[in-house]
């Protein structure tokens, strides 16, 4: 979550998110028109992109330089694009494609995929877990479970009733959420094994369409945001485990009561009175418009970053202890002043923020000499111009990013 890619009718800017009053522009192209795909390796020089002019292809540019890498096409619109470390994963309709993103290679194929129109998947951005889920059916919310680095199915978790709308991993992989087309109830399941972990409600009155899920970096918090004005943000917390003993009061010998007589009721009704409201809520000033969420920690705070489709960026301050409803302090134009701010919808299609990576991989004992031209790695920043052949290993350790990739101060 330390940058922000946009797609417009004229190309594709790239912004660098390390201070909430200033917005930096780290890169923009015009060079390709009606973008509507455009996905960053985290906040390196490869950037992906697609066009609505040749929306079968895919074109990899290294943005420093101005070259491009590579182009791909494939049978049929390229819906969406994910990328870690270690694979590139192009998703169509109805097939999948893998590549190994040191060389572009195609790996593997997985075809016959069930109708997926939104092209909806995910792939987890520790690339020593590269694992991918996509639907596993186009009529119930079943979730197909595929591990990137072995080439072979992992398991298939029966996640919803109805149609999947949303999939996301965590920073590690080792969790993943998902909301049905329903978008009343948001699941997270352990992973690989498909456990489910957490169940929260965002709401019984109305269905809605939810456009964006996202885990903080540690995993703490899950957000969701939707068509309707509200964004939710549900704390990922065992209070059964962590609650102190109570005193033996009225209200808490009832509660104790109530929680032993889940272990005797059926799962779908213990289920429902195991769910948990939402921990803090947005109220934003639109709403049925497409927007992406972000939940990221800028200057030394959490913040809630959320960017709607007419062009704007808003950020707000997240109490992580109490909660409740987010404070806005800042809102961006990410189509600068001498652009009138009419834009359609589809005008401005921005990809999921993806997160920057929490992990990266150790160095061999035999440190290698060969670089990947064109991929930088500097948190944001507007320096460096390869990563060593070493991070692409597996094996991953934890960074600290703030004392490894400071923010720039411009």
């Amino acid at each position: 979550c330390s940058s922000l890619a946009i797609g417009t009718t004229t190309g594709y800017r790239l912004f660098s998110l390390s201070s909430v009053e200033q917005l930096d522009q780290v890169h923009e192209s015009n060079e390709i028109p009606d973008v509507y795909i455009v996905e960053r390796l985290f906040s390196s020089s490869l950037v992906v992109v697609v066009s609505h002019a040749k929306p079968q292809q895919m074109n990899v540019y290294h943005f420093k330089k101005g070259t491009e890498i590579c182009n791909y096409s494939y049978s049929s619109n390229i819906l969406s694009i994910r990328l870690n470390r270690q694979r590139l994963v192009v998703c169509l309709e109805e097939s999948i494609y893998i590549h190994n993103i040191k060389d572009m290679k195609l790996l593997k194929t997985i075809l016959d995929t069930p109708p997926n129109p939104t092209g909806l998947c995910a792939l987890s951005i520790n690339h020593a877990n590269s694992y991918l889920a996509y639907p596993g059916s186009a009529t119930s919310g079943e979730i197909a479970l595929y591990d990137g680095n072995t080439l072979k199915a992992a398991c298939t978790i029966p996640a919803h009733d109805g149609p999947l709308a949303a999939l996301t991993f965590n920073s590690t992989g080792s969790k993943l959420a998902s909301a049905s087309e329903k978008g009343t109830v948001i699941r997270v399941f352990s992973i690989p094994g498909g456990q489910k972990l957490y169940e929260f409600r965002r709401g019984m009155k109305r269905y809605v369409n939810i456009s964006s899920l996202v885990f903080s970096m540690d995993s703490q918090f899950l957000c969701a945001s939707s068509n309707t004005e509200t964004v939710h943000i549900f704390k990922l917390e065992h209070l059964t485990d962590s609650r102190p003993e109570e005193p033996p009061t009225w209200s808490g010998y009832m509660g104790k009561m109530f929680q032993a007589a889940t272990n005797y009721l059926p799962a779908q009704v213990s289920g429902m009175m195991n769910q948990d409201r939402a921990f803090a809520t947005v109220r934003l000033h639109i709403s049925g418009q497409r927007n992406i969420c972000a939940l990221s920690t800028i200057q030394k705070l959490p913040r809630l970053l959320v960017t709607t489709s007419d062009g704007h960026l808003y950020i707000y301050n997240l109490d992580p202890q109490d909660g409740g409803e987010c404070v806005l302090i800042k809102k961006h134009s990410l189509l600068g002043s001498g652009k009138m701010e009419e834009n359609k919808e589809n005008d401005l299609q921005p990809p999921l923020p993806q997160s920057y990576a929490a992990t990266v991989a150790r160095q061999s004992s035999v440190p290698s000499t060969s670089t990947m031209p064109g991929y930088s790695e500097d948190g944001g920043a507007l320096r460096g111009e390869v990563i060593p052949e070493h991070e692409f290993a597996t094996g991953p350790v934890c960074l600290d990013d703030e004392n490894e990739f400071p923010p720039v101060s411009i």
